[in-house]
């Protein structure tokens, strides 16, 4: 290994980025109120990029900017005015697509670095030296290459260009994200951040003159999801993404809830760091490791484009639901040495068996044995969203952590 790997999380708003750092990445993306290929998560105003930035930093976590849109004519003045206001702010890297706003940046924050996104659909070595040339210092690549090109690529690059990859989460069915059926079918451009995404809708046929009437597209009676990808997931592939030389894993999920973030985070972060402590090609995870993905909101996992063609792997032939077997049932404040105090995220009771989970170690399942509000009060739940209480926990556990509870529900979203 010539970089230890990063570990790169979403941080769609100030409380995900507070989980992602709790949780241990060492780098977040996020984005400001314009110009980020997200406009779904609230985002970050300029003041609160400059609060994101301060607690990061004192925690030594790395900030990274999202200006991936392609802005349109109109759009370059304000572009031209922004991006030194966000540079001020403190922000370790900009990431980018679009060539003007490469080199707008390189004339208005030439202090920042400049990584250029997944969206730029970089598939080759020769397309990265340009990059470079033109002052990037890291590349996303598009998503569609095999890690066995990223490997290619790695080789033909100079030594201080990093390779970020995105290892978990959504896939687009477009190649890179560069998709028009949104702006088709809604008038939302997807290329700007306002994709409706009509990939993960039902399609069936319908004859023009029987109205009414319509016919699957084949696949099943449900209808046809032709479009719909898996989700991907490469917790298990750690060993073969440092071979190929990637130098920051990339998890996906700027929409995605701080449980989201919490739990993937904490995953992939105790993966890299059994890794690291065994770097060995035949590494595999704690098997509690690789359950934890399994207890967010996901679609089936699959690996993408990395290990060959997704044909067979990557395709959902089945409705747009998300699976989701745990929910997040409250944030952990404090300890005392007898109890947790806690703000509740979803009602539970007494009785109920709840599982804790820490940053860097496997989850403790725990009985609800009492449960105590905050007038102190003994209650049999706790059902007001945001309500501060307490219960007896007697071992540490450290602010940040979270309390979660298993659950038979599918999400679809």
């Amino acid at each position: 290994m010539k970089k230890v790997p990063e570990l790169l999380a979403p941080a769609g708003d100030m409380q995900a980025l507070h989980s992602a750092v709790h949780f241990g990445a060492d780098a977040v993306y996020l984005a400001g109120t314009r110009f980020g290929m997200r406009s779904a998560p609230s985002n970050f105003t300029l003041e609160e990029l400059r609060e994101a930035v301060r607690f990061a930093h004192e925690n030594g976590v790395r900030v990274y900017l999202t200006c991936n849109t392609l802005p349109r004519n109109g759009e370059l003045a304000e572009l031209e005015a922004y991006l030194p206001q966000a540079a001020s702010c403190g922000i370790d890297a900009f990431i980018a697509t679009d060539l003007g706003t490469l080199r707008m940046l390189k004339r208005t924050a030439p202090q920042v670095e400049v990584h250029i996104s997944t969206q730029a659909g970089v598939t080759n070595y020769e397309t990265a030296n340009v990059f470079y040339d033109m002052g990037a210092r890291r590349i996303i690549p598009a998503r569609e290459i095999s890690l066995a090109e990223v490997a290619q690529i790695r080789q033909k690059i100079p030594d201080d260009m990093d390779i970020e990859c995105f290892v978990h989460g959504a896939m687009c069915v477009s190649f890179s994200g560069r998709c028009l059926l949104s702006n088709y079918l809604t008038n939302r451009d997807s290329n700007r951040g306002e994709c409706a995404q009509p990939c993960r809708w039902t399609y069936r046929l319908v004859e023009e003159r029987r109205p009414g009437e319509y016919y699957p597209i084949g696949e099943d009676e449900d209808g046809s999801y032709i479009l719909n990808a898996r989700d991907m997931c490469m917790i298990r592939h750690i060993p073969e993404l440092v071979a190929a030389g990637v130098t920051s894993f990339k998890i996906e999920g700027r929409a995605k809830s701080n449980y989201y973030v919490s739990v993937v985070v904490n995953a992939y972060r105790c993966a890299i760091d059994g890794y690291l402590r065994d770097p060995s090609p035949e590494y595999m995870p704690e098997q509690w490791i690789l359950d934890e993905v399994y207890k967010v909101s996901h679609r089936e996992y699959c690996t993408g484009f990395f290990f060959g063609h997704p044909k067979d792997n990557a395709e959902i032939f089945y409705p747009n639901i998300y699976r989701r077997y745990y929910e997040n049932v409250a944030e952990v404040l404090s300890w005392d040495g007898k109890f947790l105090y806690l703000r509740q995220r979803n009602k539970f009771c007494v009785g109920d068996e709840v599982e804790i989970l820490d940053k860097g170690k496997p989850p403790v399942k725990v009985r609800v044995e009492s449960l105590v509000n905050a007038d102190g009060e003994s209650v049999d739940s706790v059902p007001h969203p945001m309500m501060l209480f307490r219960m007896p926990v007697d071992f540490p556990v450290v602010p940040g952590a979270i309390v979660r509870r298993a659950t038979d529900t599918l999400r679809d979203i």
